[in-house]
């Protein structure tokens, strides 16, 4: 049974098995683990030509492609690094929740282009690091306003770049569902006010606007999103178009209740507008601006909707930009693909990795198969130990009870029995059969002399026999329906904790907006080990269970033979009881 034990042992070790590989090329000590970023602007990813330059890029950290566990609850432990894995990057980070598993961070990356694979580097599990965000850092010194719409409801909007164009006003109220986080929404809105300043002003030569939009409900009116010196870029009956006297329209309407890029760019010769990251329609070049402005609405083409992430520039931003800006903070996440979480100095492969990402939820599920496990493989252990003894017992019992011929007394009362043999005659089910056997004989003999038995005692003697025959099966059978439990209850448990796991999965992956394989697939691989554990519960217990039914129903089938050929015996026994000794045997006496 050794043999058993030990494979329904490595049977639930499987999960914990895995290939070993080590990090290298470590920070700093200090931080324990780090999560490699690859901006991909190859057809593999968001597939975008051209040069793009400094970027600042969105990292969408959810609980897929992140261990929240391991970092601080404010994220001021992260730092990020760049390809050569020892120059720090400025970063700020927008939102960090750590029990909702999502944040949003915004690094800025020196240098991207068309066709290329760029590696990032995420350190955290420094807790004790101070934060080290910077949020005027992370744009460029030609982004003029850039706004997150993370304020708390009701207060003015901040520009995040080092020139702190600050709107006079907020937005109507916030909306937690936006397509960055927190974004604005405007109900009628004449516009968030900002005033002019030296900073703000955009040549003639350099303009970019975008900004992400969701119309409430389709509208046959005109709503400014942005307005300026006579410059107005917005949407007419849902239409995108940018205004500078001449209108230049986009082809089609955008659909209510979706979030849409918008951009507008002026290079002093044209001006080119960008829906959903592609350049739809060309115009007649924008005009130097240098006056206040407004955005979310004028006073005279009031705004309902949503913005997120708006941005000024006085340069004409690449029409790469617009299509990495639309991959990386847009829904589809094509931009960045997140690696395995590592740990410094550990191993563990690809199980490891896995087993980091299993939540709570399906812990409690592989824990419950575990329990299960453990019930059999102790039943396991426990069963093919009792039938190895009454085994042995049967066969020392037999071979007395051979010897006995017509002689048939109590086991206590054989001759010549050691106590240990005594003591293993006493525990064999056949034993115990005899005994009760002998017990029913010598009653009878008591009462009725040498009378042979009628057939209504050699009945009531066989009723006696099987009801403790019935009590020997009972005792073989005890316990087996743990294995029956664990063999088709276990990969039921199991699915329940991969299906859960699945909805916990694209449940995060929705709120984070991030639905790139990199993001779903750390999570559904750890909710696939709840049908692991589940099936590792059940596979050795099925084995288990066969094996160990075989010998019960061995072991059944001798008592029932046995039962049939004592009962007979001792009608036999008694029989010959009444019958007159033979002449030989008289002489003798």
């Amino acid at each position: 049974m050794k043999r058993l034990a030990i494979f329904g042992i490595l049977a639930a070790s499987l999960t914990l098995v895995g290939c070993s590989e080590a990090g290298s090329g470590w920070w700093q000590k200090e931080w324990p683990f780090r999560t490699p970023v690859t901006v991909d602007t190859t057809p593999s990813g968001t597939n975008v030509a051209g040069p793009i330059g400094r970027t600042p890029v969105l990292l969408r950290l959810h609980s897929g492609n992140f261990s929240f566990s391991e970092s601080a609850d404010n994220g001021a432990d992260l730092r990020i690094l760049a390809a050569d894995n020892k120059t720090p990057l400025t970063f700020h980070i927008e939102s960090f929740d750590v029990l909702l598993g999502v944040a949003n961070v915004w690094v800025d990356v020196p240098k991207l282009a068309g066709g290329e694979k760029t590696a990032l580097w995420v350190y955290h599990g420094n807790k004790s690091a101070p934060a080290t965000v910077n949020s005027a850092g992370s744009f460029d010194a030609d982004y003029t306003l850039v706004l997150h719409y993370d304020e708390a409801p009701g207060t003015p909007t901040k520009d995040k770049t080092s020139f702190a164009n600050n709107a006079a006003n907020g937005p109507t109220s916030s909306d937690d569902g936006a397509i960055i986080g927190r974004g604005g929404k405007f109900t009628a809105s004449t516009g968030m006010a900002v005033a002019a300043t030296p900073s703000l002003a955009t040549p003639a030569t350099g303009f970019t606007f975008s900004t992400w939009v969701k119309l409430d409900a389709a509208s046959t009116a005109d709503q400014a999103l942005f307005a300026r010196d006579g410059v107005v870029v917005g949407l007419a009956a849902g239409v995108p178009y940018v205004s500078a006297g001449a209108r230049t329209a986009a082809p089609a309407a955008i659909a209510p209740g979706q979030w849409v890029h918008v951009a507008v760019t002026s290079d002093g010769q044209a001006s080119r507008l960008f829906v959903g990251g592609k350049e739809v329609a060309t115009g007649a070049a924008l005009p130097a601006m240098a006056g206040p402005l407004t955005i979310g609405g004028s006073a005279t083409a009031p705004f309902t909707g949503g913005l997120d992430e708006t941005r000024l520039s006085k340069v004409a931003r690449a029409p790469a930009l617009m299509a990495t800006d639309v991959a990386a903070q847009g829904p589809e996440g094509k931009l960045l693909a997140f690696g395995k979480d590592e740990e410094q100095g550990g191993e563990g492969g690809t199980i490891l990795y896995i087993l980091k990402a299993t939540p709570a939820l399906d812990w409690a599920i592989i824990g419950l198969c575990m329990v299960l496990l453990a019930g059999a493989i102790v039943v396991m252990v426990m069963k093919n130990n009792y039938l190895a003894r009454a085994n042995r017992a049967n066969k020392a019992f037999q071979k007395r009870y051979q010897s006995m011929e017509e002689d048939l007394v109590h086991i206590s009362e054989l001759p010549g029995l050691s106590d240990g043999e005594r003591k293993l005659i006493a525990s064999a089910p056949l034993g115990r059969l005899y005994e009760i056997g002998i017990d029913e004989l010598q009653m009878r003999q008591r009462r009725l002399g040498d009378r042979p038995l009628s057939g209504e005692a050699v009945e009531a003697l066989r009723a006696a026999v099987d009801a403790v025959q019935v009590d020997e099966n009972q005792k073989l059978d005890a316990a087996m329906v743990l294995l029956t439990i664990a063999i088709s209850g276990g990969p039921f448990i199991g699915l329940l904790g991969t299906v859960m796991g699945v909805m916990n999965t694209f449940g995060g992956v929705a709120m984070a907006g991030d639905v790139n394989v990199n993001a779903i697939a750390p999570g559904i691989a750890a909710a696939l080990l709840a049908t692991i554990a589940g099936l590792a519960a059940a596979i050795p217990s099925l084995f288990g269970y066969n094996y160990l039914n075989s010998k019960i129903t061995a072991m059944a089938d001798e008592m029932r033979v046995f039962c049939d050929r004592l009962v007979t015996r001792l009608a036999e026994v008694q029989a010959e009881r009444s019958y007159p000794a033979p002449p030989t045997r008289l002489a003798a006496e």
